[in-house]
């Protein structure tokens, strides 16, 4: 797992994604103390949080390729994510 004190807002979207992976073991572990599981659930929001804007970002990326009548592609237009 990555620091405790690694700034959340400059992850990677794989490190987050890992880092919460991590997290969500150990608690279902059971085995961590009170404490401690209250501060990782936290980091785990944060990391939530992380992980659904940067996918977020990502999808208003996407575009979809049009084709023409002959079937070849024409260009791009922002892909419909409803």
């Amino acid at each position: 797992m990555a620091d405790s004190n690694t700034d959340i807002a400059k992850l990677p979207f794989e490190r987050a994604i890992e880092e919460l992976e991590s997290i969500v073991k150990r608690l279902e572990e059971g085995k961590v103390p009170l404490e401690e599981s209250v501060a990782i659930y936290e980091r785990g929001e944060a990391l939530k949080r992380r992980c659904e804007e940067l996918l977020r970002h990502a999808e208003a990326r996407v575009e979809k390729i049009t084709l023409d009548a002959s079937g070849k592609p024409s260009g791009t237009e922002p892909l419909d994510v409803k």
